[in-house]
């Protein structure tokens, strides 16, 4: 008699996998990925030098603009994720100041600190070439982190109480840009600005070249800043001293635009008519000869420079190409065809 095992029924059905598994899954994947994102944005580390360095935010900066910046030099990915939480969770502006970064600070928290300015341990202040004294004292009152002394004054008394000796502020304060403690008083920082402005006039009239056309350094002073205002061009600053020294020694008027422009005051409203040009103001220079009574304008260091360090040619003219700088001539009919190819520029611009 035999014995055989009863057979056992194979289970050929294959388990199917749990809905939950898959998506527990699915949503450890999304963790892993958000986790990426966020280690290359928000939670890495600002990139700093060294132990520490300072992050200067300038006034009118935005936080669009300042994390664009750090995506372009790839010191970050994914910047979309960093403008949805600084929307969604600093609700404010970025707060213009110098802020020292510290090794280890995660983006997020800087991001976090810039939005208040009692975080900074200082201020910047930038006084661009060829701004105005008027465009100066309205940057200072604007500046919540100065402290306000003399800025409300009238000029007269706001020059007396700095002890300057001159009737007229134009010209006497030097553009740069200036980092000074948080609170620091407008009388300190005016102060400043002008001792840096005297010096560095005091050092190019000491090295001037011989023969100038000016009756001391203020004169020289008001020569920089109508350079200053003519060209943006450090390449023809000395040219265009050239050309206003020698227009000076052969009696020619000087004929510049920006001395009318800064005669007219807040009647200019961007454009000059021949109207304008015809109108006497102590500063039209297409009215009066010689120099105006005053600068027009802060000028800078190198303006200062060139004023007394005018190049040796001939030209007597100038006049913009239209596609950045300037042709210089040295006589009437060289310049008249300067003008119409000038003239010929903005036609094809149009």
């Amino acid at each position: 008699m035999s014995t055989s095992k009863p057979k056992t029924k194979k289970n050929n059905k294959v388990k199917k996998s749990s809905p939950i598994k898959g998506l527990l899954l699915l949503v450890i994947g999304l963790l892993l990925i958000a986790g990426i994102i966020l280690q290359s944005s928000l939670w890495k580390k600002y990139p700093v030098e060294s132990d520490k360095q300072r992050l200067v935010i300038g006034n009118g900066e935005t936080y669009s603009g300042f994390i664009d910046q750090l995506a372009k030099d790839k010191k970050v990915s994914f910047p979309i994720v960093l403008k949805l939480y600084q929307r969604f969770m600093i609700h404010d502006s970025m707060k213009a100041g110098v802020y020292e970064v510290t090794q280890g600070m995660s983006v997020a928290q800087v991001l976090s600190m810039i939005s208040n300015a009692d975080n900074a341990e200082m201020n910047r202040i930038l006084v661009i070439e060829g701004t105005t004294f008027k465009q100066l004292i309205d940057a200072l009152k604007k500046d919540d982190l100065v402290t306000k002394e003399v800025v409300h004054l009238p000029t007269k008394q706001l020059l007396q109480e700095l002890n300057i000796p001159y009737s007229h502020p134009e010209g006497l304060f030097a553009p740069d840009t200036y980092f000074f403690a948080k609170g620091e008083t407008d009388r300190k920082i005016l102060t400043d600005l002008y001792q840096r402005q005297m010096k560095a006039l005091d050092d190019a009239w000491a090295k001037r070249a011989s023969d100038l056309p000016y009756g001391n350094k203020y004169e020289a002073l008001i020569m920089a800043s109508i350079i200053e205002k003519e060209t943006s061009l450090d390449s023809e600053l000395e040219q265009v001293s050239g050309v206003f020294e020698r227009r000076l020694k052969l009696g020619m008027r000087l004929q510049t635009d920006p001395t009318v422009i800064y005669g007219m005051g807040d009647k200019y409203q961007g454009n000059i008519t021949r109207q304008d040009l015809r109108t006497p103001t102590p500063y039209n220079t297409y009215t009066i000869s010689g120099l105006p009574p005053t600068p027009i304008a802060l000028p800078s260091k190198k303006a200062i420079e060139a004023a007394m360090h005018p190049d040796q040619s001939d030209n007597i003219y100038f006049v913009a190409t239209g596609n950045g700088g300037h042709t210089f001539s040295s006589n009437l009919q060289d310049h008249n065809k300067a003008v119409q190819d000038y003239l010929a520029v903005l036609r094809s611009k149009k």
